[in-house]
């Protein structure tokens, strides 16, 4: 079925609009999938950077490479160095379009990366999550810098959800070993009361997603294996994992929403098991039914989780159609339709 056919109305004109230049570049390169060398695509993309939210962010940035404070970035949240990368990345940005964001990207590795090639949230090895490790490294991907570090970022990534080479948390004396929040392997956290984490699962498994295939090794693919299996220990559209302080999922599942940061939805399992080539598996038709379901009548999607007033940028009121929801649910169905 062609992915337009999925929609109940034509909402191309409305994503195009040259007062969204950031949805209008995005939707030319990733819906019309225009070539790089296409002027109006080189048009969009420049207007992005220069005259939408982009733009914004980076305007906020200090010289040296970070927002708000400097350090690892974590806090305060949401505009600090690790929020703003994460936001930039989902807005489209490049970093060879402008040196700013590349310097950002050599600043966070620089002070966001631990021993060990974890992201952590103080600089330290133990305060690595697998929602920071994930998020900061599909997004330094989506961002096309390429690193040294990156590779080895993956790797650690990778083993912890293995568990390859890794003692587990008691094991005080070891080199390599598990700590309280990254307490384990299949994604397990100290957050989730040591459970495995969904959240978690989601943000490394949509790295793992934004990582070319032949630069996956053999612990990659195990990793990738593995989560796979977790995500689809149950029907994603009930999200029933583990939920540690809770008896029931967390009702965030069935809210889509932009900026994606720690906090998952039911659209991005589908963004991260579509990605990684699992559009046509059963298993996810439910989900990818529900999304289908959320759309009005003129084939647009609404903003039902949001960070108003908590960044750099505003997106659009709650409950309202959104541009940047609807981009995000025509991705997936765009990939979908094509197999």
């Amino acid at each position: 079925m062609p992915w337009r056919d999925q929609l109940h109305g034509d909402p191309l004109p409305w994503l195009l609009e040259a007062e969204s230049p950031g949805v209008r570049y995005l939707a030319l390169r990733d819906l019309l999938d225009r070539p790089p060398d296409d002027a109006e695509l080189g048009a969009a993309r420049e207007a992005a950077h220069t005259q939408g939210p982009i733009a914004a962010v980076l305007a906020a940035m200090d010289e040296a490479g970070f927002w708000a404070e400097p350090g690892p970035g974590y806090l305060p949240k949401y505009r600090s160095t690790v929020w703003s990368i994460i936001l930039l990345a989902q807005l489209g940005a490049s970093a060879a379009h402008d040196q700013r964001i590349a310097r950002a990207c050599g600043y966070l590795l620089d002070q966001a990366l631990a021993p060990g090639s974890k992201f952590s949230m103080n600089g330290a090895p133990s305060a690595t999550l697998d929602c920071l490790q994930g998020n900061l490294c599909a997004s330094l991907v989506d961002l096309g810098y390429d690193d040294p570090r990156l590779p080895l970022a993956y790797d650690w990534m990778a083993r912890t959800v293995t568990g390859e080479g890794i003692a587990p948390m008691e094991d005080k004396h070891a080199a390599v070993r598990y700590y309280a929040g990254k307490c384990g392997p299949t994604f397990a956290c100290g957050a989730n009361n040591k459970l495995p984490c969904a959240w978690g699962a989601v943000k490394v498994m949509l790295a793992f997603a934004r990582w070319p295939v032949e630069r996956r090794t053999p612990m990659i693919d195990r990793a990738i294996e593995q989560g796979v299996d977790f995500l689809f220990s149950t029907d994603p559209a009930v999200a029933g994992y583990p939920s540690g302080y809770n008896a029931k999922p967390s009702g965030n599942w069935w809210k889509f929403g932009f900026p994606v940061f720690y906090v998952t939805d039911l659209l991005q399992i589908a963004e991260a098991l579509v990605g990684l080539g699992y559009a046509a598996d059963p298993r996810l038709a439910n989900a990818l039914s529900m999304i289908r379901d959320k759309q009005d009548p003129q084939g647009r999607w609404p903003l039902e989780y949001d960070y108003t007033g908590k960044t750099w940028v505003d997106f659009g009121p709650k409950k309202q159609p959104n541009k940047w929801v609807t981009l995000r649910a025509l991705r997936v169905l765009k990939t979908v339709a094509a197999g």
